[in-house]
Parts: C-alpha cells; sequence; structure tokens
C-alpha cells in the first residue's frame, strides 16, 4: 500500500519519527538500526515502509535497507511475533546476525533480545530456517558452509565433549569440509588433544 516515504524529518520520539510529506505528518515506527542513520531534524528523509492495517489500529513501520524490511515482514509472519516483536528484534541484533542465528540455530542468541523468551526464540529459529539466508546477503555456499559447521558442533556436543573442545575442534576443520568428513575431522582432533 504505502512502500516508501520521502520528506523531512520533523522530530525523533523513538521508536517514533514524525515526517512531513508536503504538509502531511506521517508517524513511523522504526527500529533502532534505523534510528541510528537517520540524519539531523529538517533534513530530507526517505524510507521503505510497511503499512499495516488492523482492526483497532493502522500502524506505518519504516526501514532503512529492502533487507530490515523484507526481514520485519518475515517476523511478523510467524504466529505469536507482533509488529512490535519485530521490531525489538531487529533493535536488538543487525539482519546479519539474525540470518546468522537462524542459520546456525542458536535460539540463546535470539534469548537475549529484551522480549523474546526461549520458546518464542525456538520458533523463530525453526520458522524462520531457510527464509532470511538466501534474500538477505547470506551466500549460498556460505550458508551451506555455516550449516555443516553447525551440524558438526552439534553432533561433537551430543558425543559428551564440553563446548570449548567442540569449538577448539571446529577450528581445526577445513572450512569446505562437509558434515561427515567435519566430524571425522574433529574427533581425530580431539583424541590427540
Amino acid at each position: 500500500m504505502i512502500g516508501r516515504i520521502q520528506g523531512t524529518l520533523v522530530s525523533i520520539h523513538p521508536p517514533r519519527l514524525l515526517v512531513d510529506c508536503q504538509g502531511v505528518g506521517y508517524e513511523i515506527d522504526v527500529p533502532m538500526s534505523t534510528l541510528y542513520q537517520l540524519p539531523e531534524i529538517n533534513h530530507h528523509i526517505t524510507l521503505l515502509t510497511h503499512f499495516q492495517v488492523r482492526e483497532d489500529a493502522q500502524q506505518l513501520f519504516g526501514f532503512a535497507t529492502e533487507t530490515e524490511r523484507e526481514a520485519f515482514r518475515q517476523l511478523i509472519k510467524i504466529s505469536g511475533v507482533g509488529s512490535r516483536t519485530a521490531l525489538a528484534v531487529l533493535s536488538g541484533m543487525s539482519v546479519p546476525e539474525l540470518a546468522q542465528a537462524i542459520t546456525m540455530q542458536e535460539a540463546g542468541r535470539l534469548t537475549k533480545v529484551p522480549g523474546i523468551g526461549k520458546k518464542t526464540a525456538e520458533r523463530l529459529c525453526l520458522e524462520l530456517k531457510g527464509k532470511l539466508a538466501p534474500d538477505l546477503g547470506i551466500i549460498a555456499g556460505k550458508t551451506n558452509v555455516i550449516e555443516a559447521t553447525s551440524e558438526v558442533l552439534q553432533a561433537l556436543l551430543a558425543l559428551g565433549y564440553s563446548e570449548k573442545e567442540a569449538l577448539l575442534a571446529l577450528q581445526q576443520i577445513p572450512p569446505d569440509c562437509n558434515v561427515s568428513d567435519g566430524i571425522r575431522s574433529g574427533l581425530k582432533y580431539l583424541s590427540k588433544a
């Protein structure tokens, strides 16, 4: 509906901005990552937007980049994750950090965001897997390496090694190694240590 706003930045009251577009003032909620990139008041601004209509409200959300807006749209598709929670996630971590946490299934990183509990973090990891990485700048080859590394780490932990030992073993594994070879290399390294 409303995909982009250009105008003059009138006021900032985090997380809300007031943008004047030819005499019409739009209140736009933005994540902190966008807030940090804003110009000074009374300067020209362009934001990509997401317009949300509900029974009780119409809200406009603004983003500095297309990747932020797409991540926001993916987040609000998840049951139990509203627009406020999605803004909190994007305020608490960058989009590449979010994509990496999802790809590596690190729910613990997501729980560090205020308002995200363990169950919500696990749901985000489950439902966003594969949805953020291809569209948000993680190269497919790198994604496969990250997924293989994550699986090797999980396997070593399941075999009874401590997280410290498993992470040390991961550092010795070539980055282009597949999962089974990675596990083998990790076990070989740990047997010598």
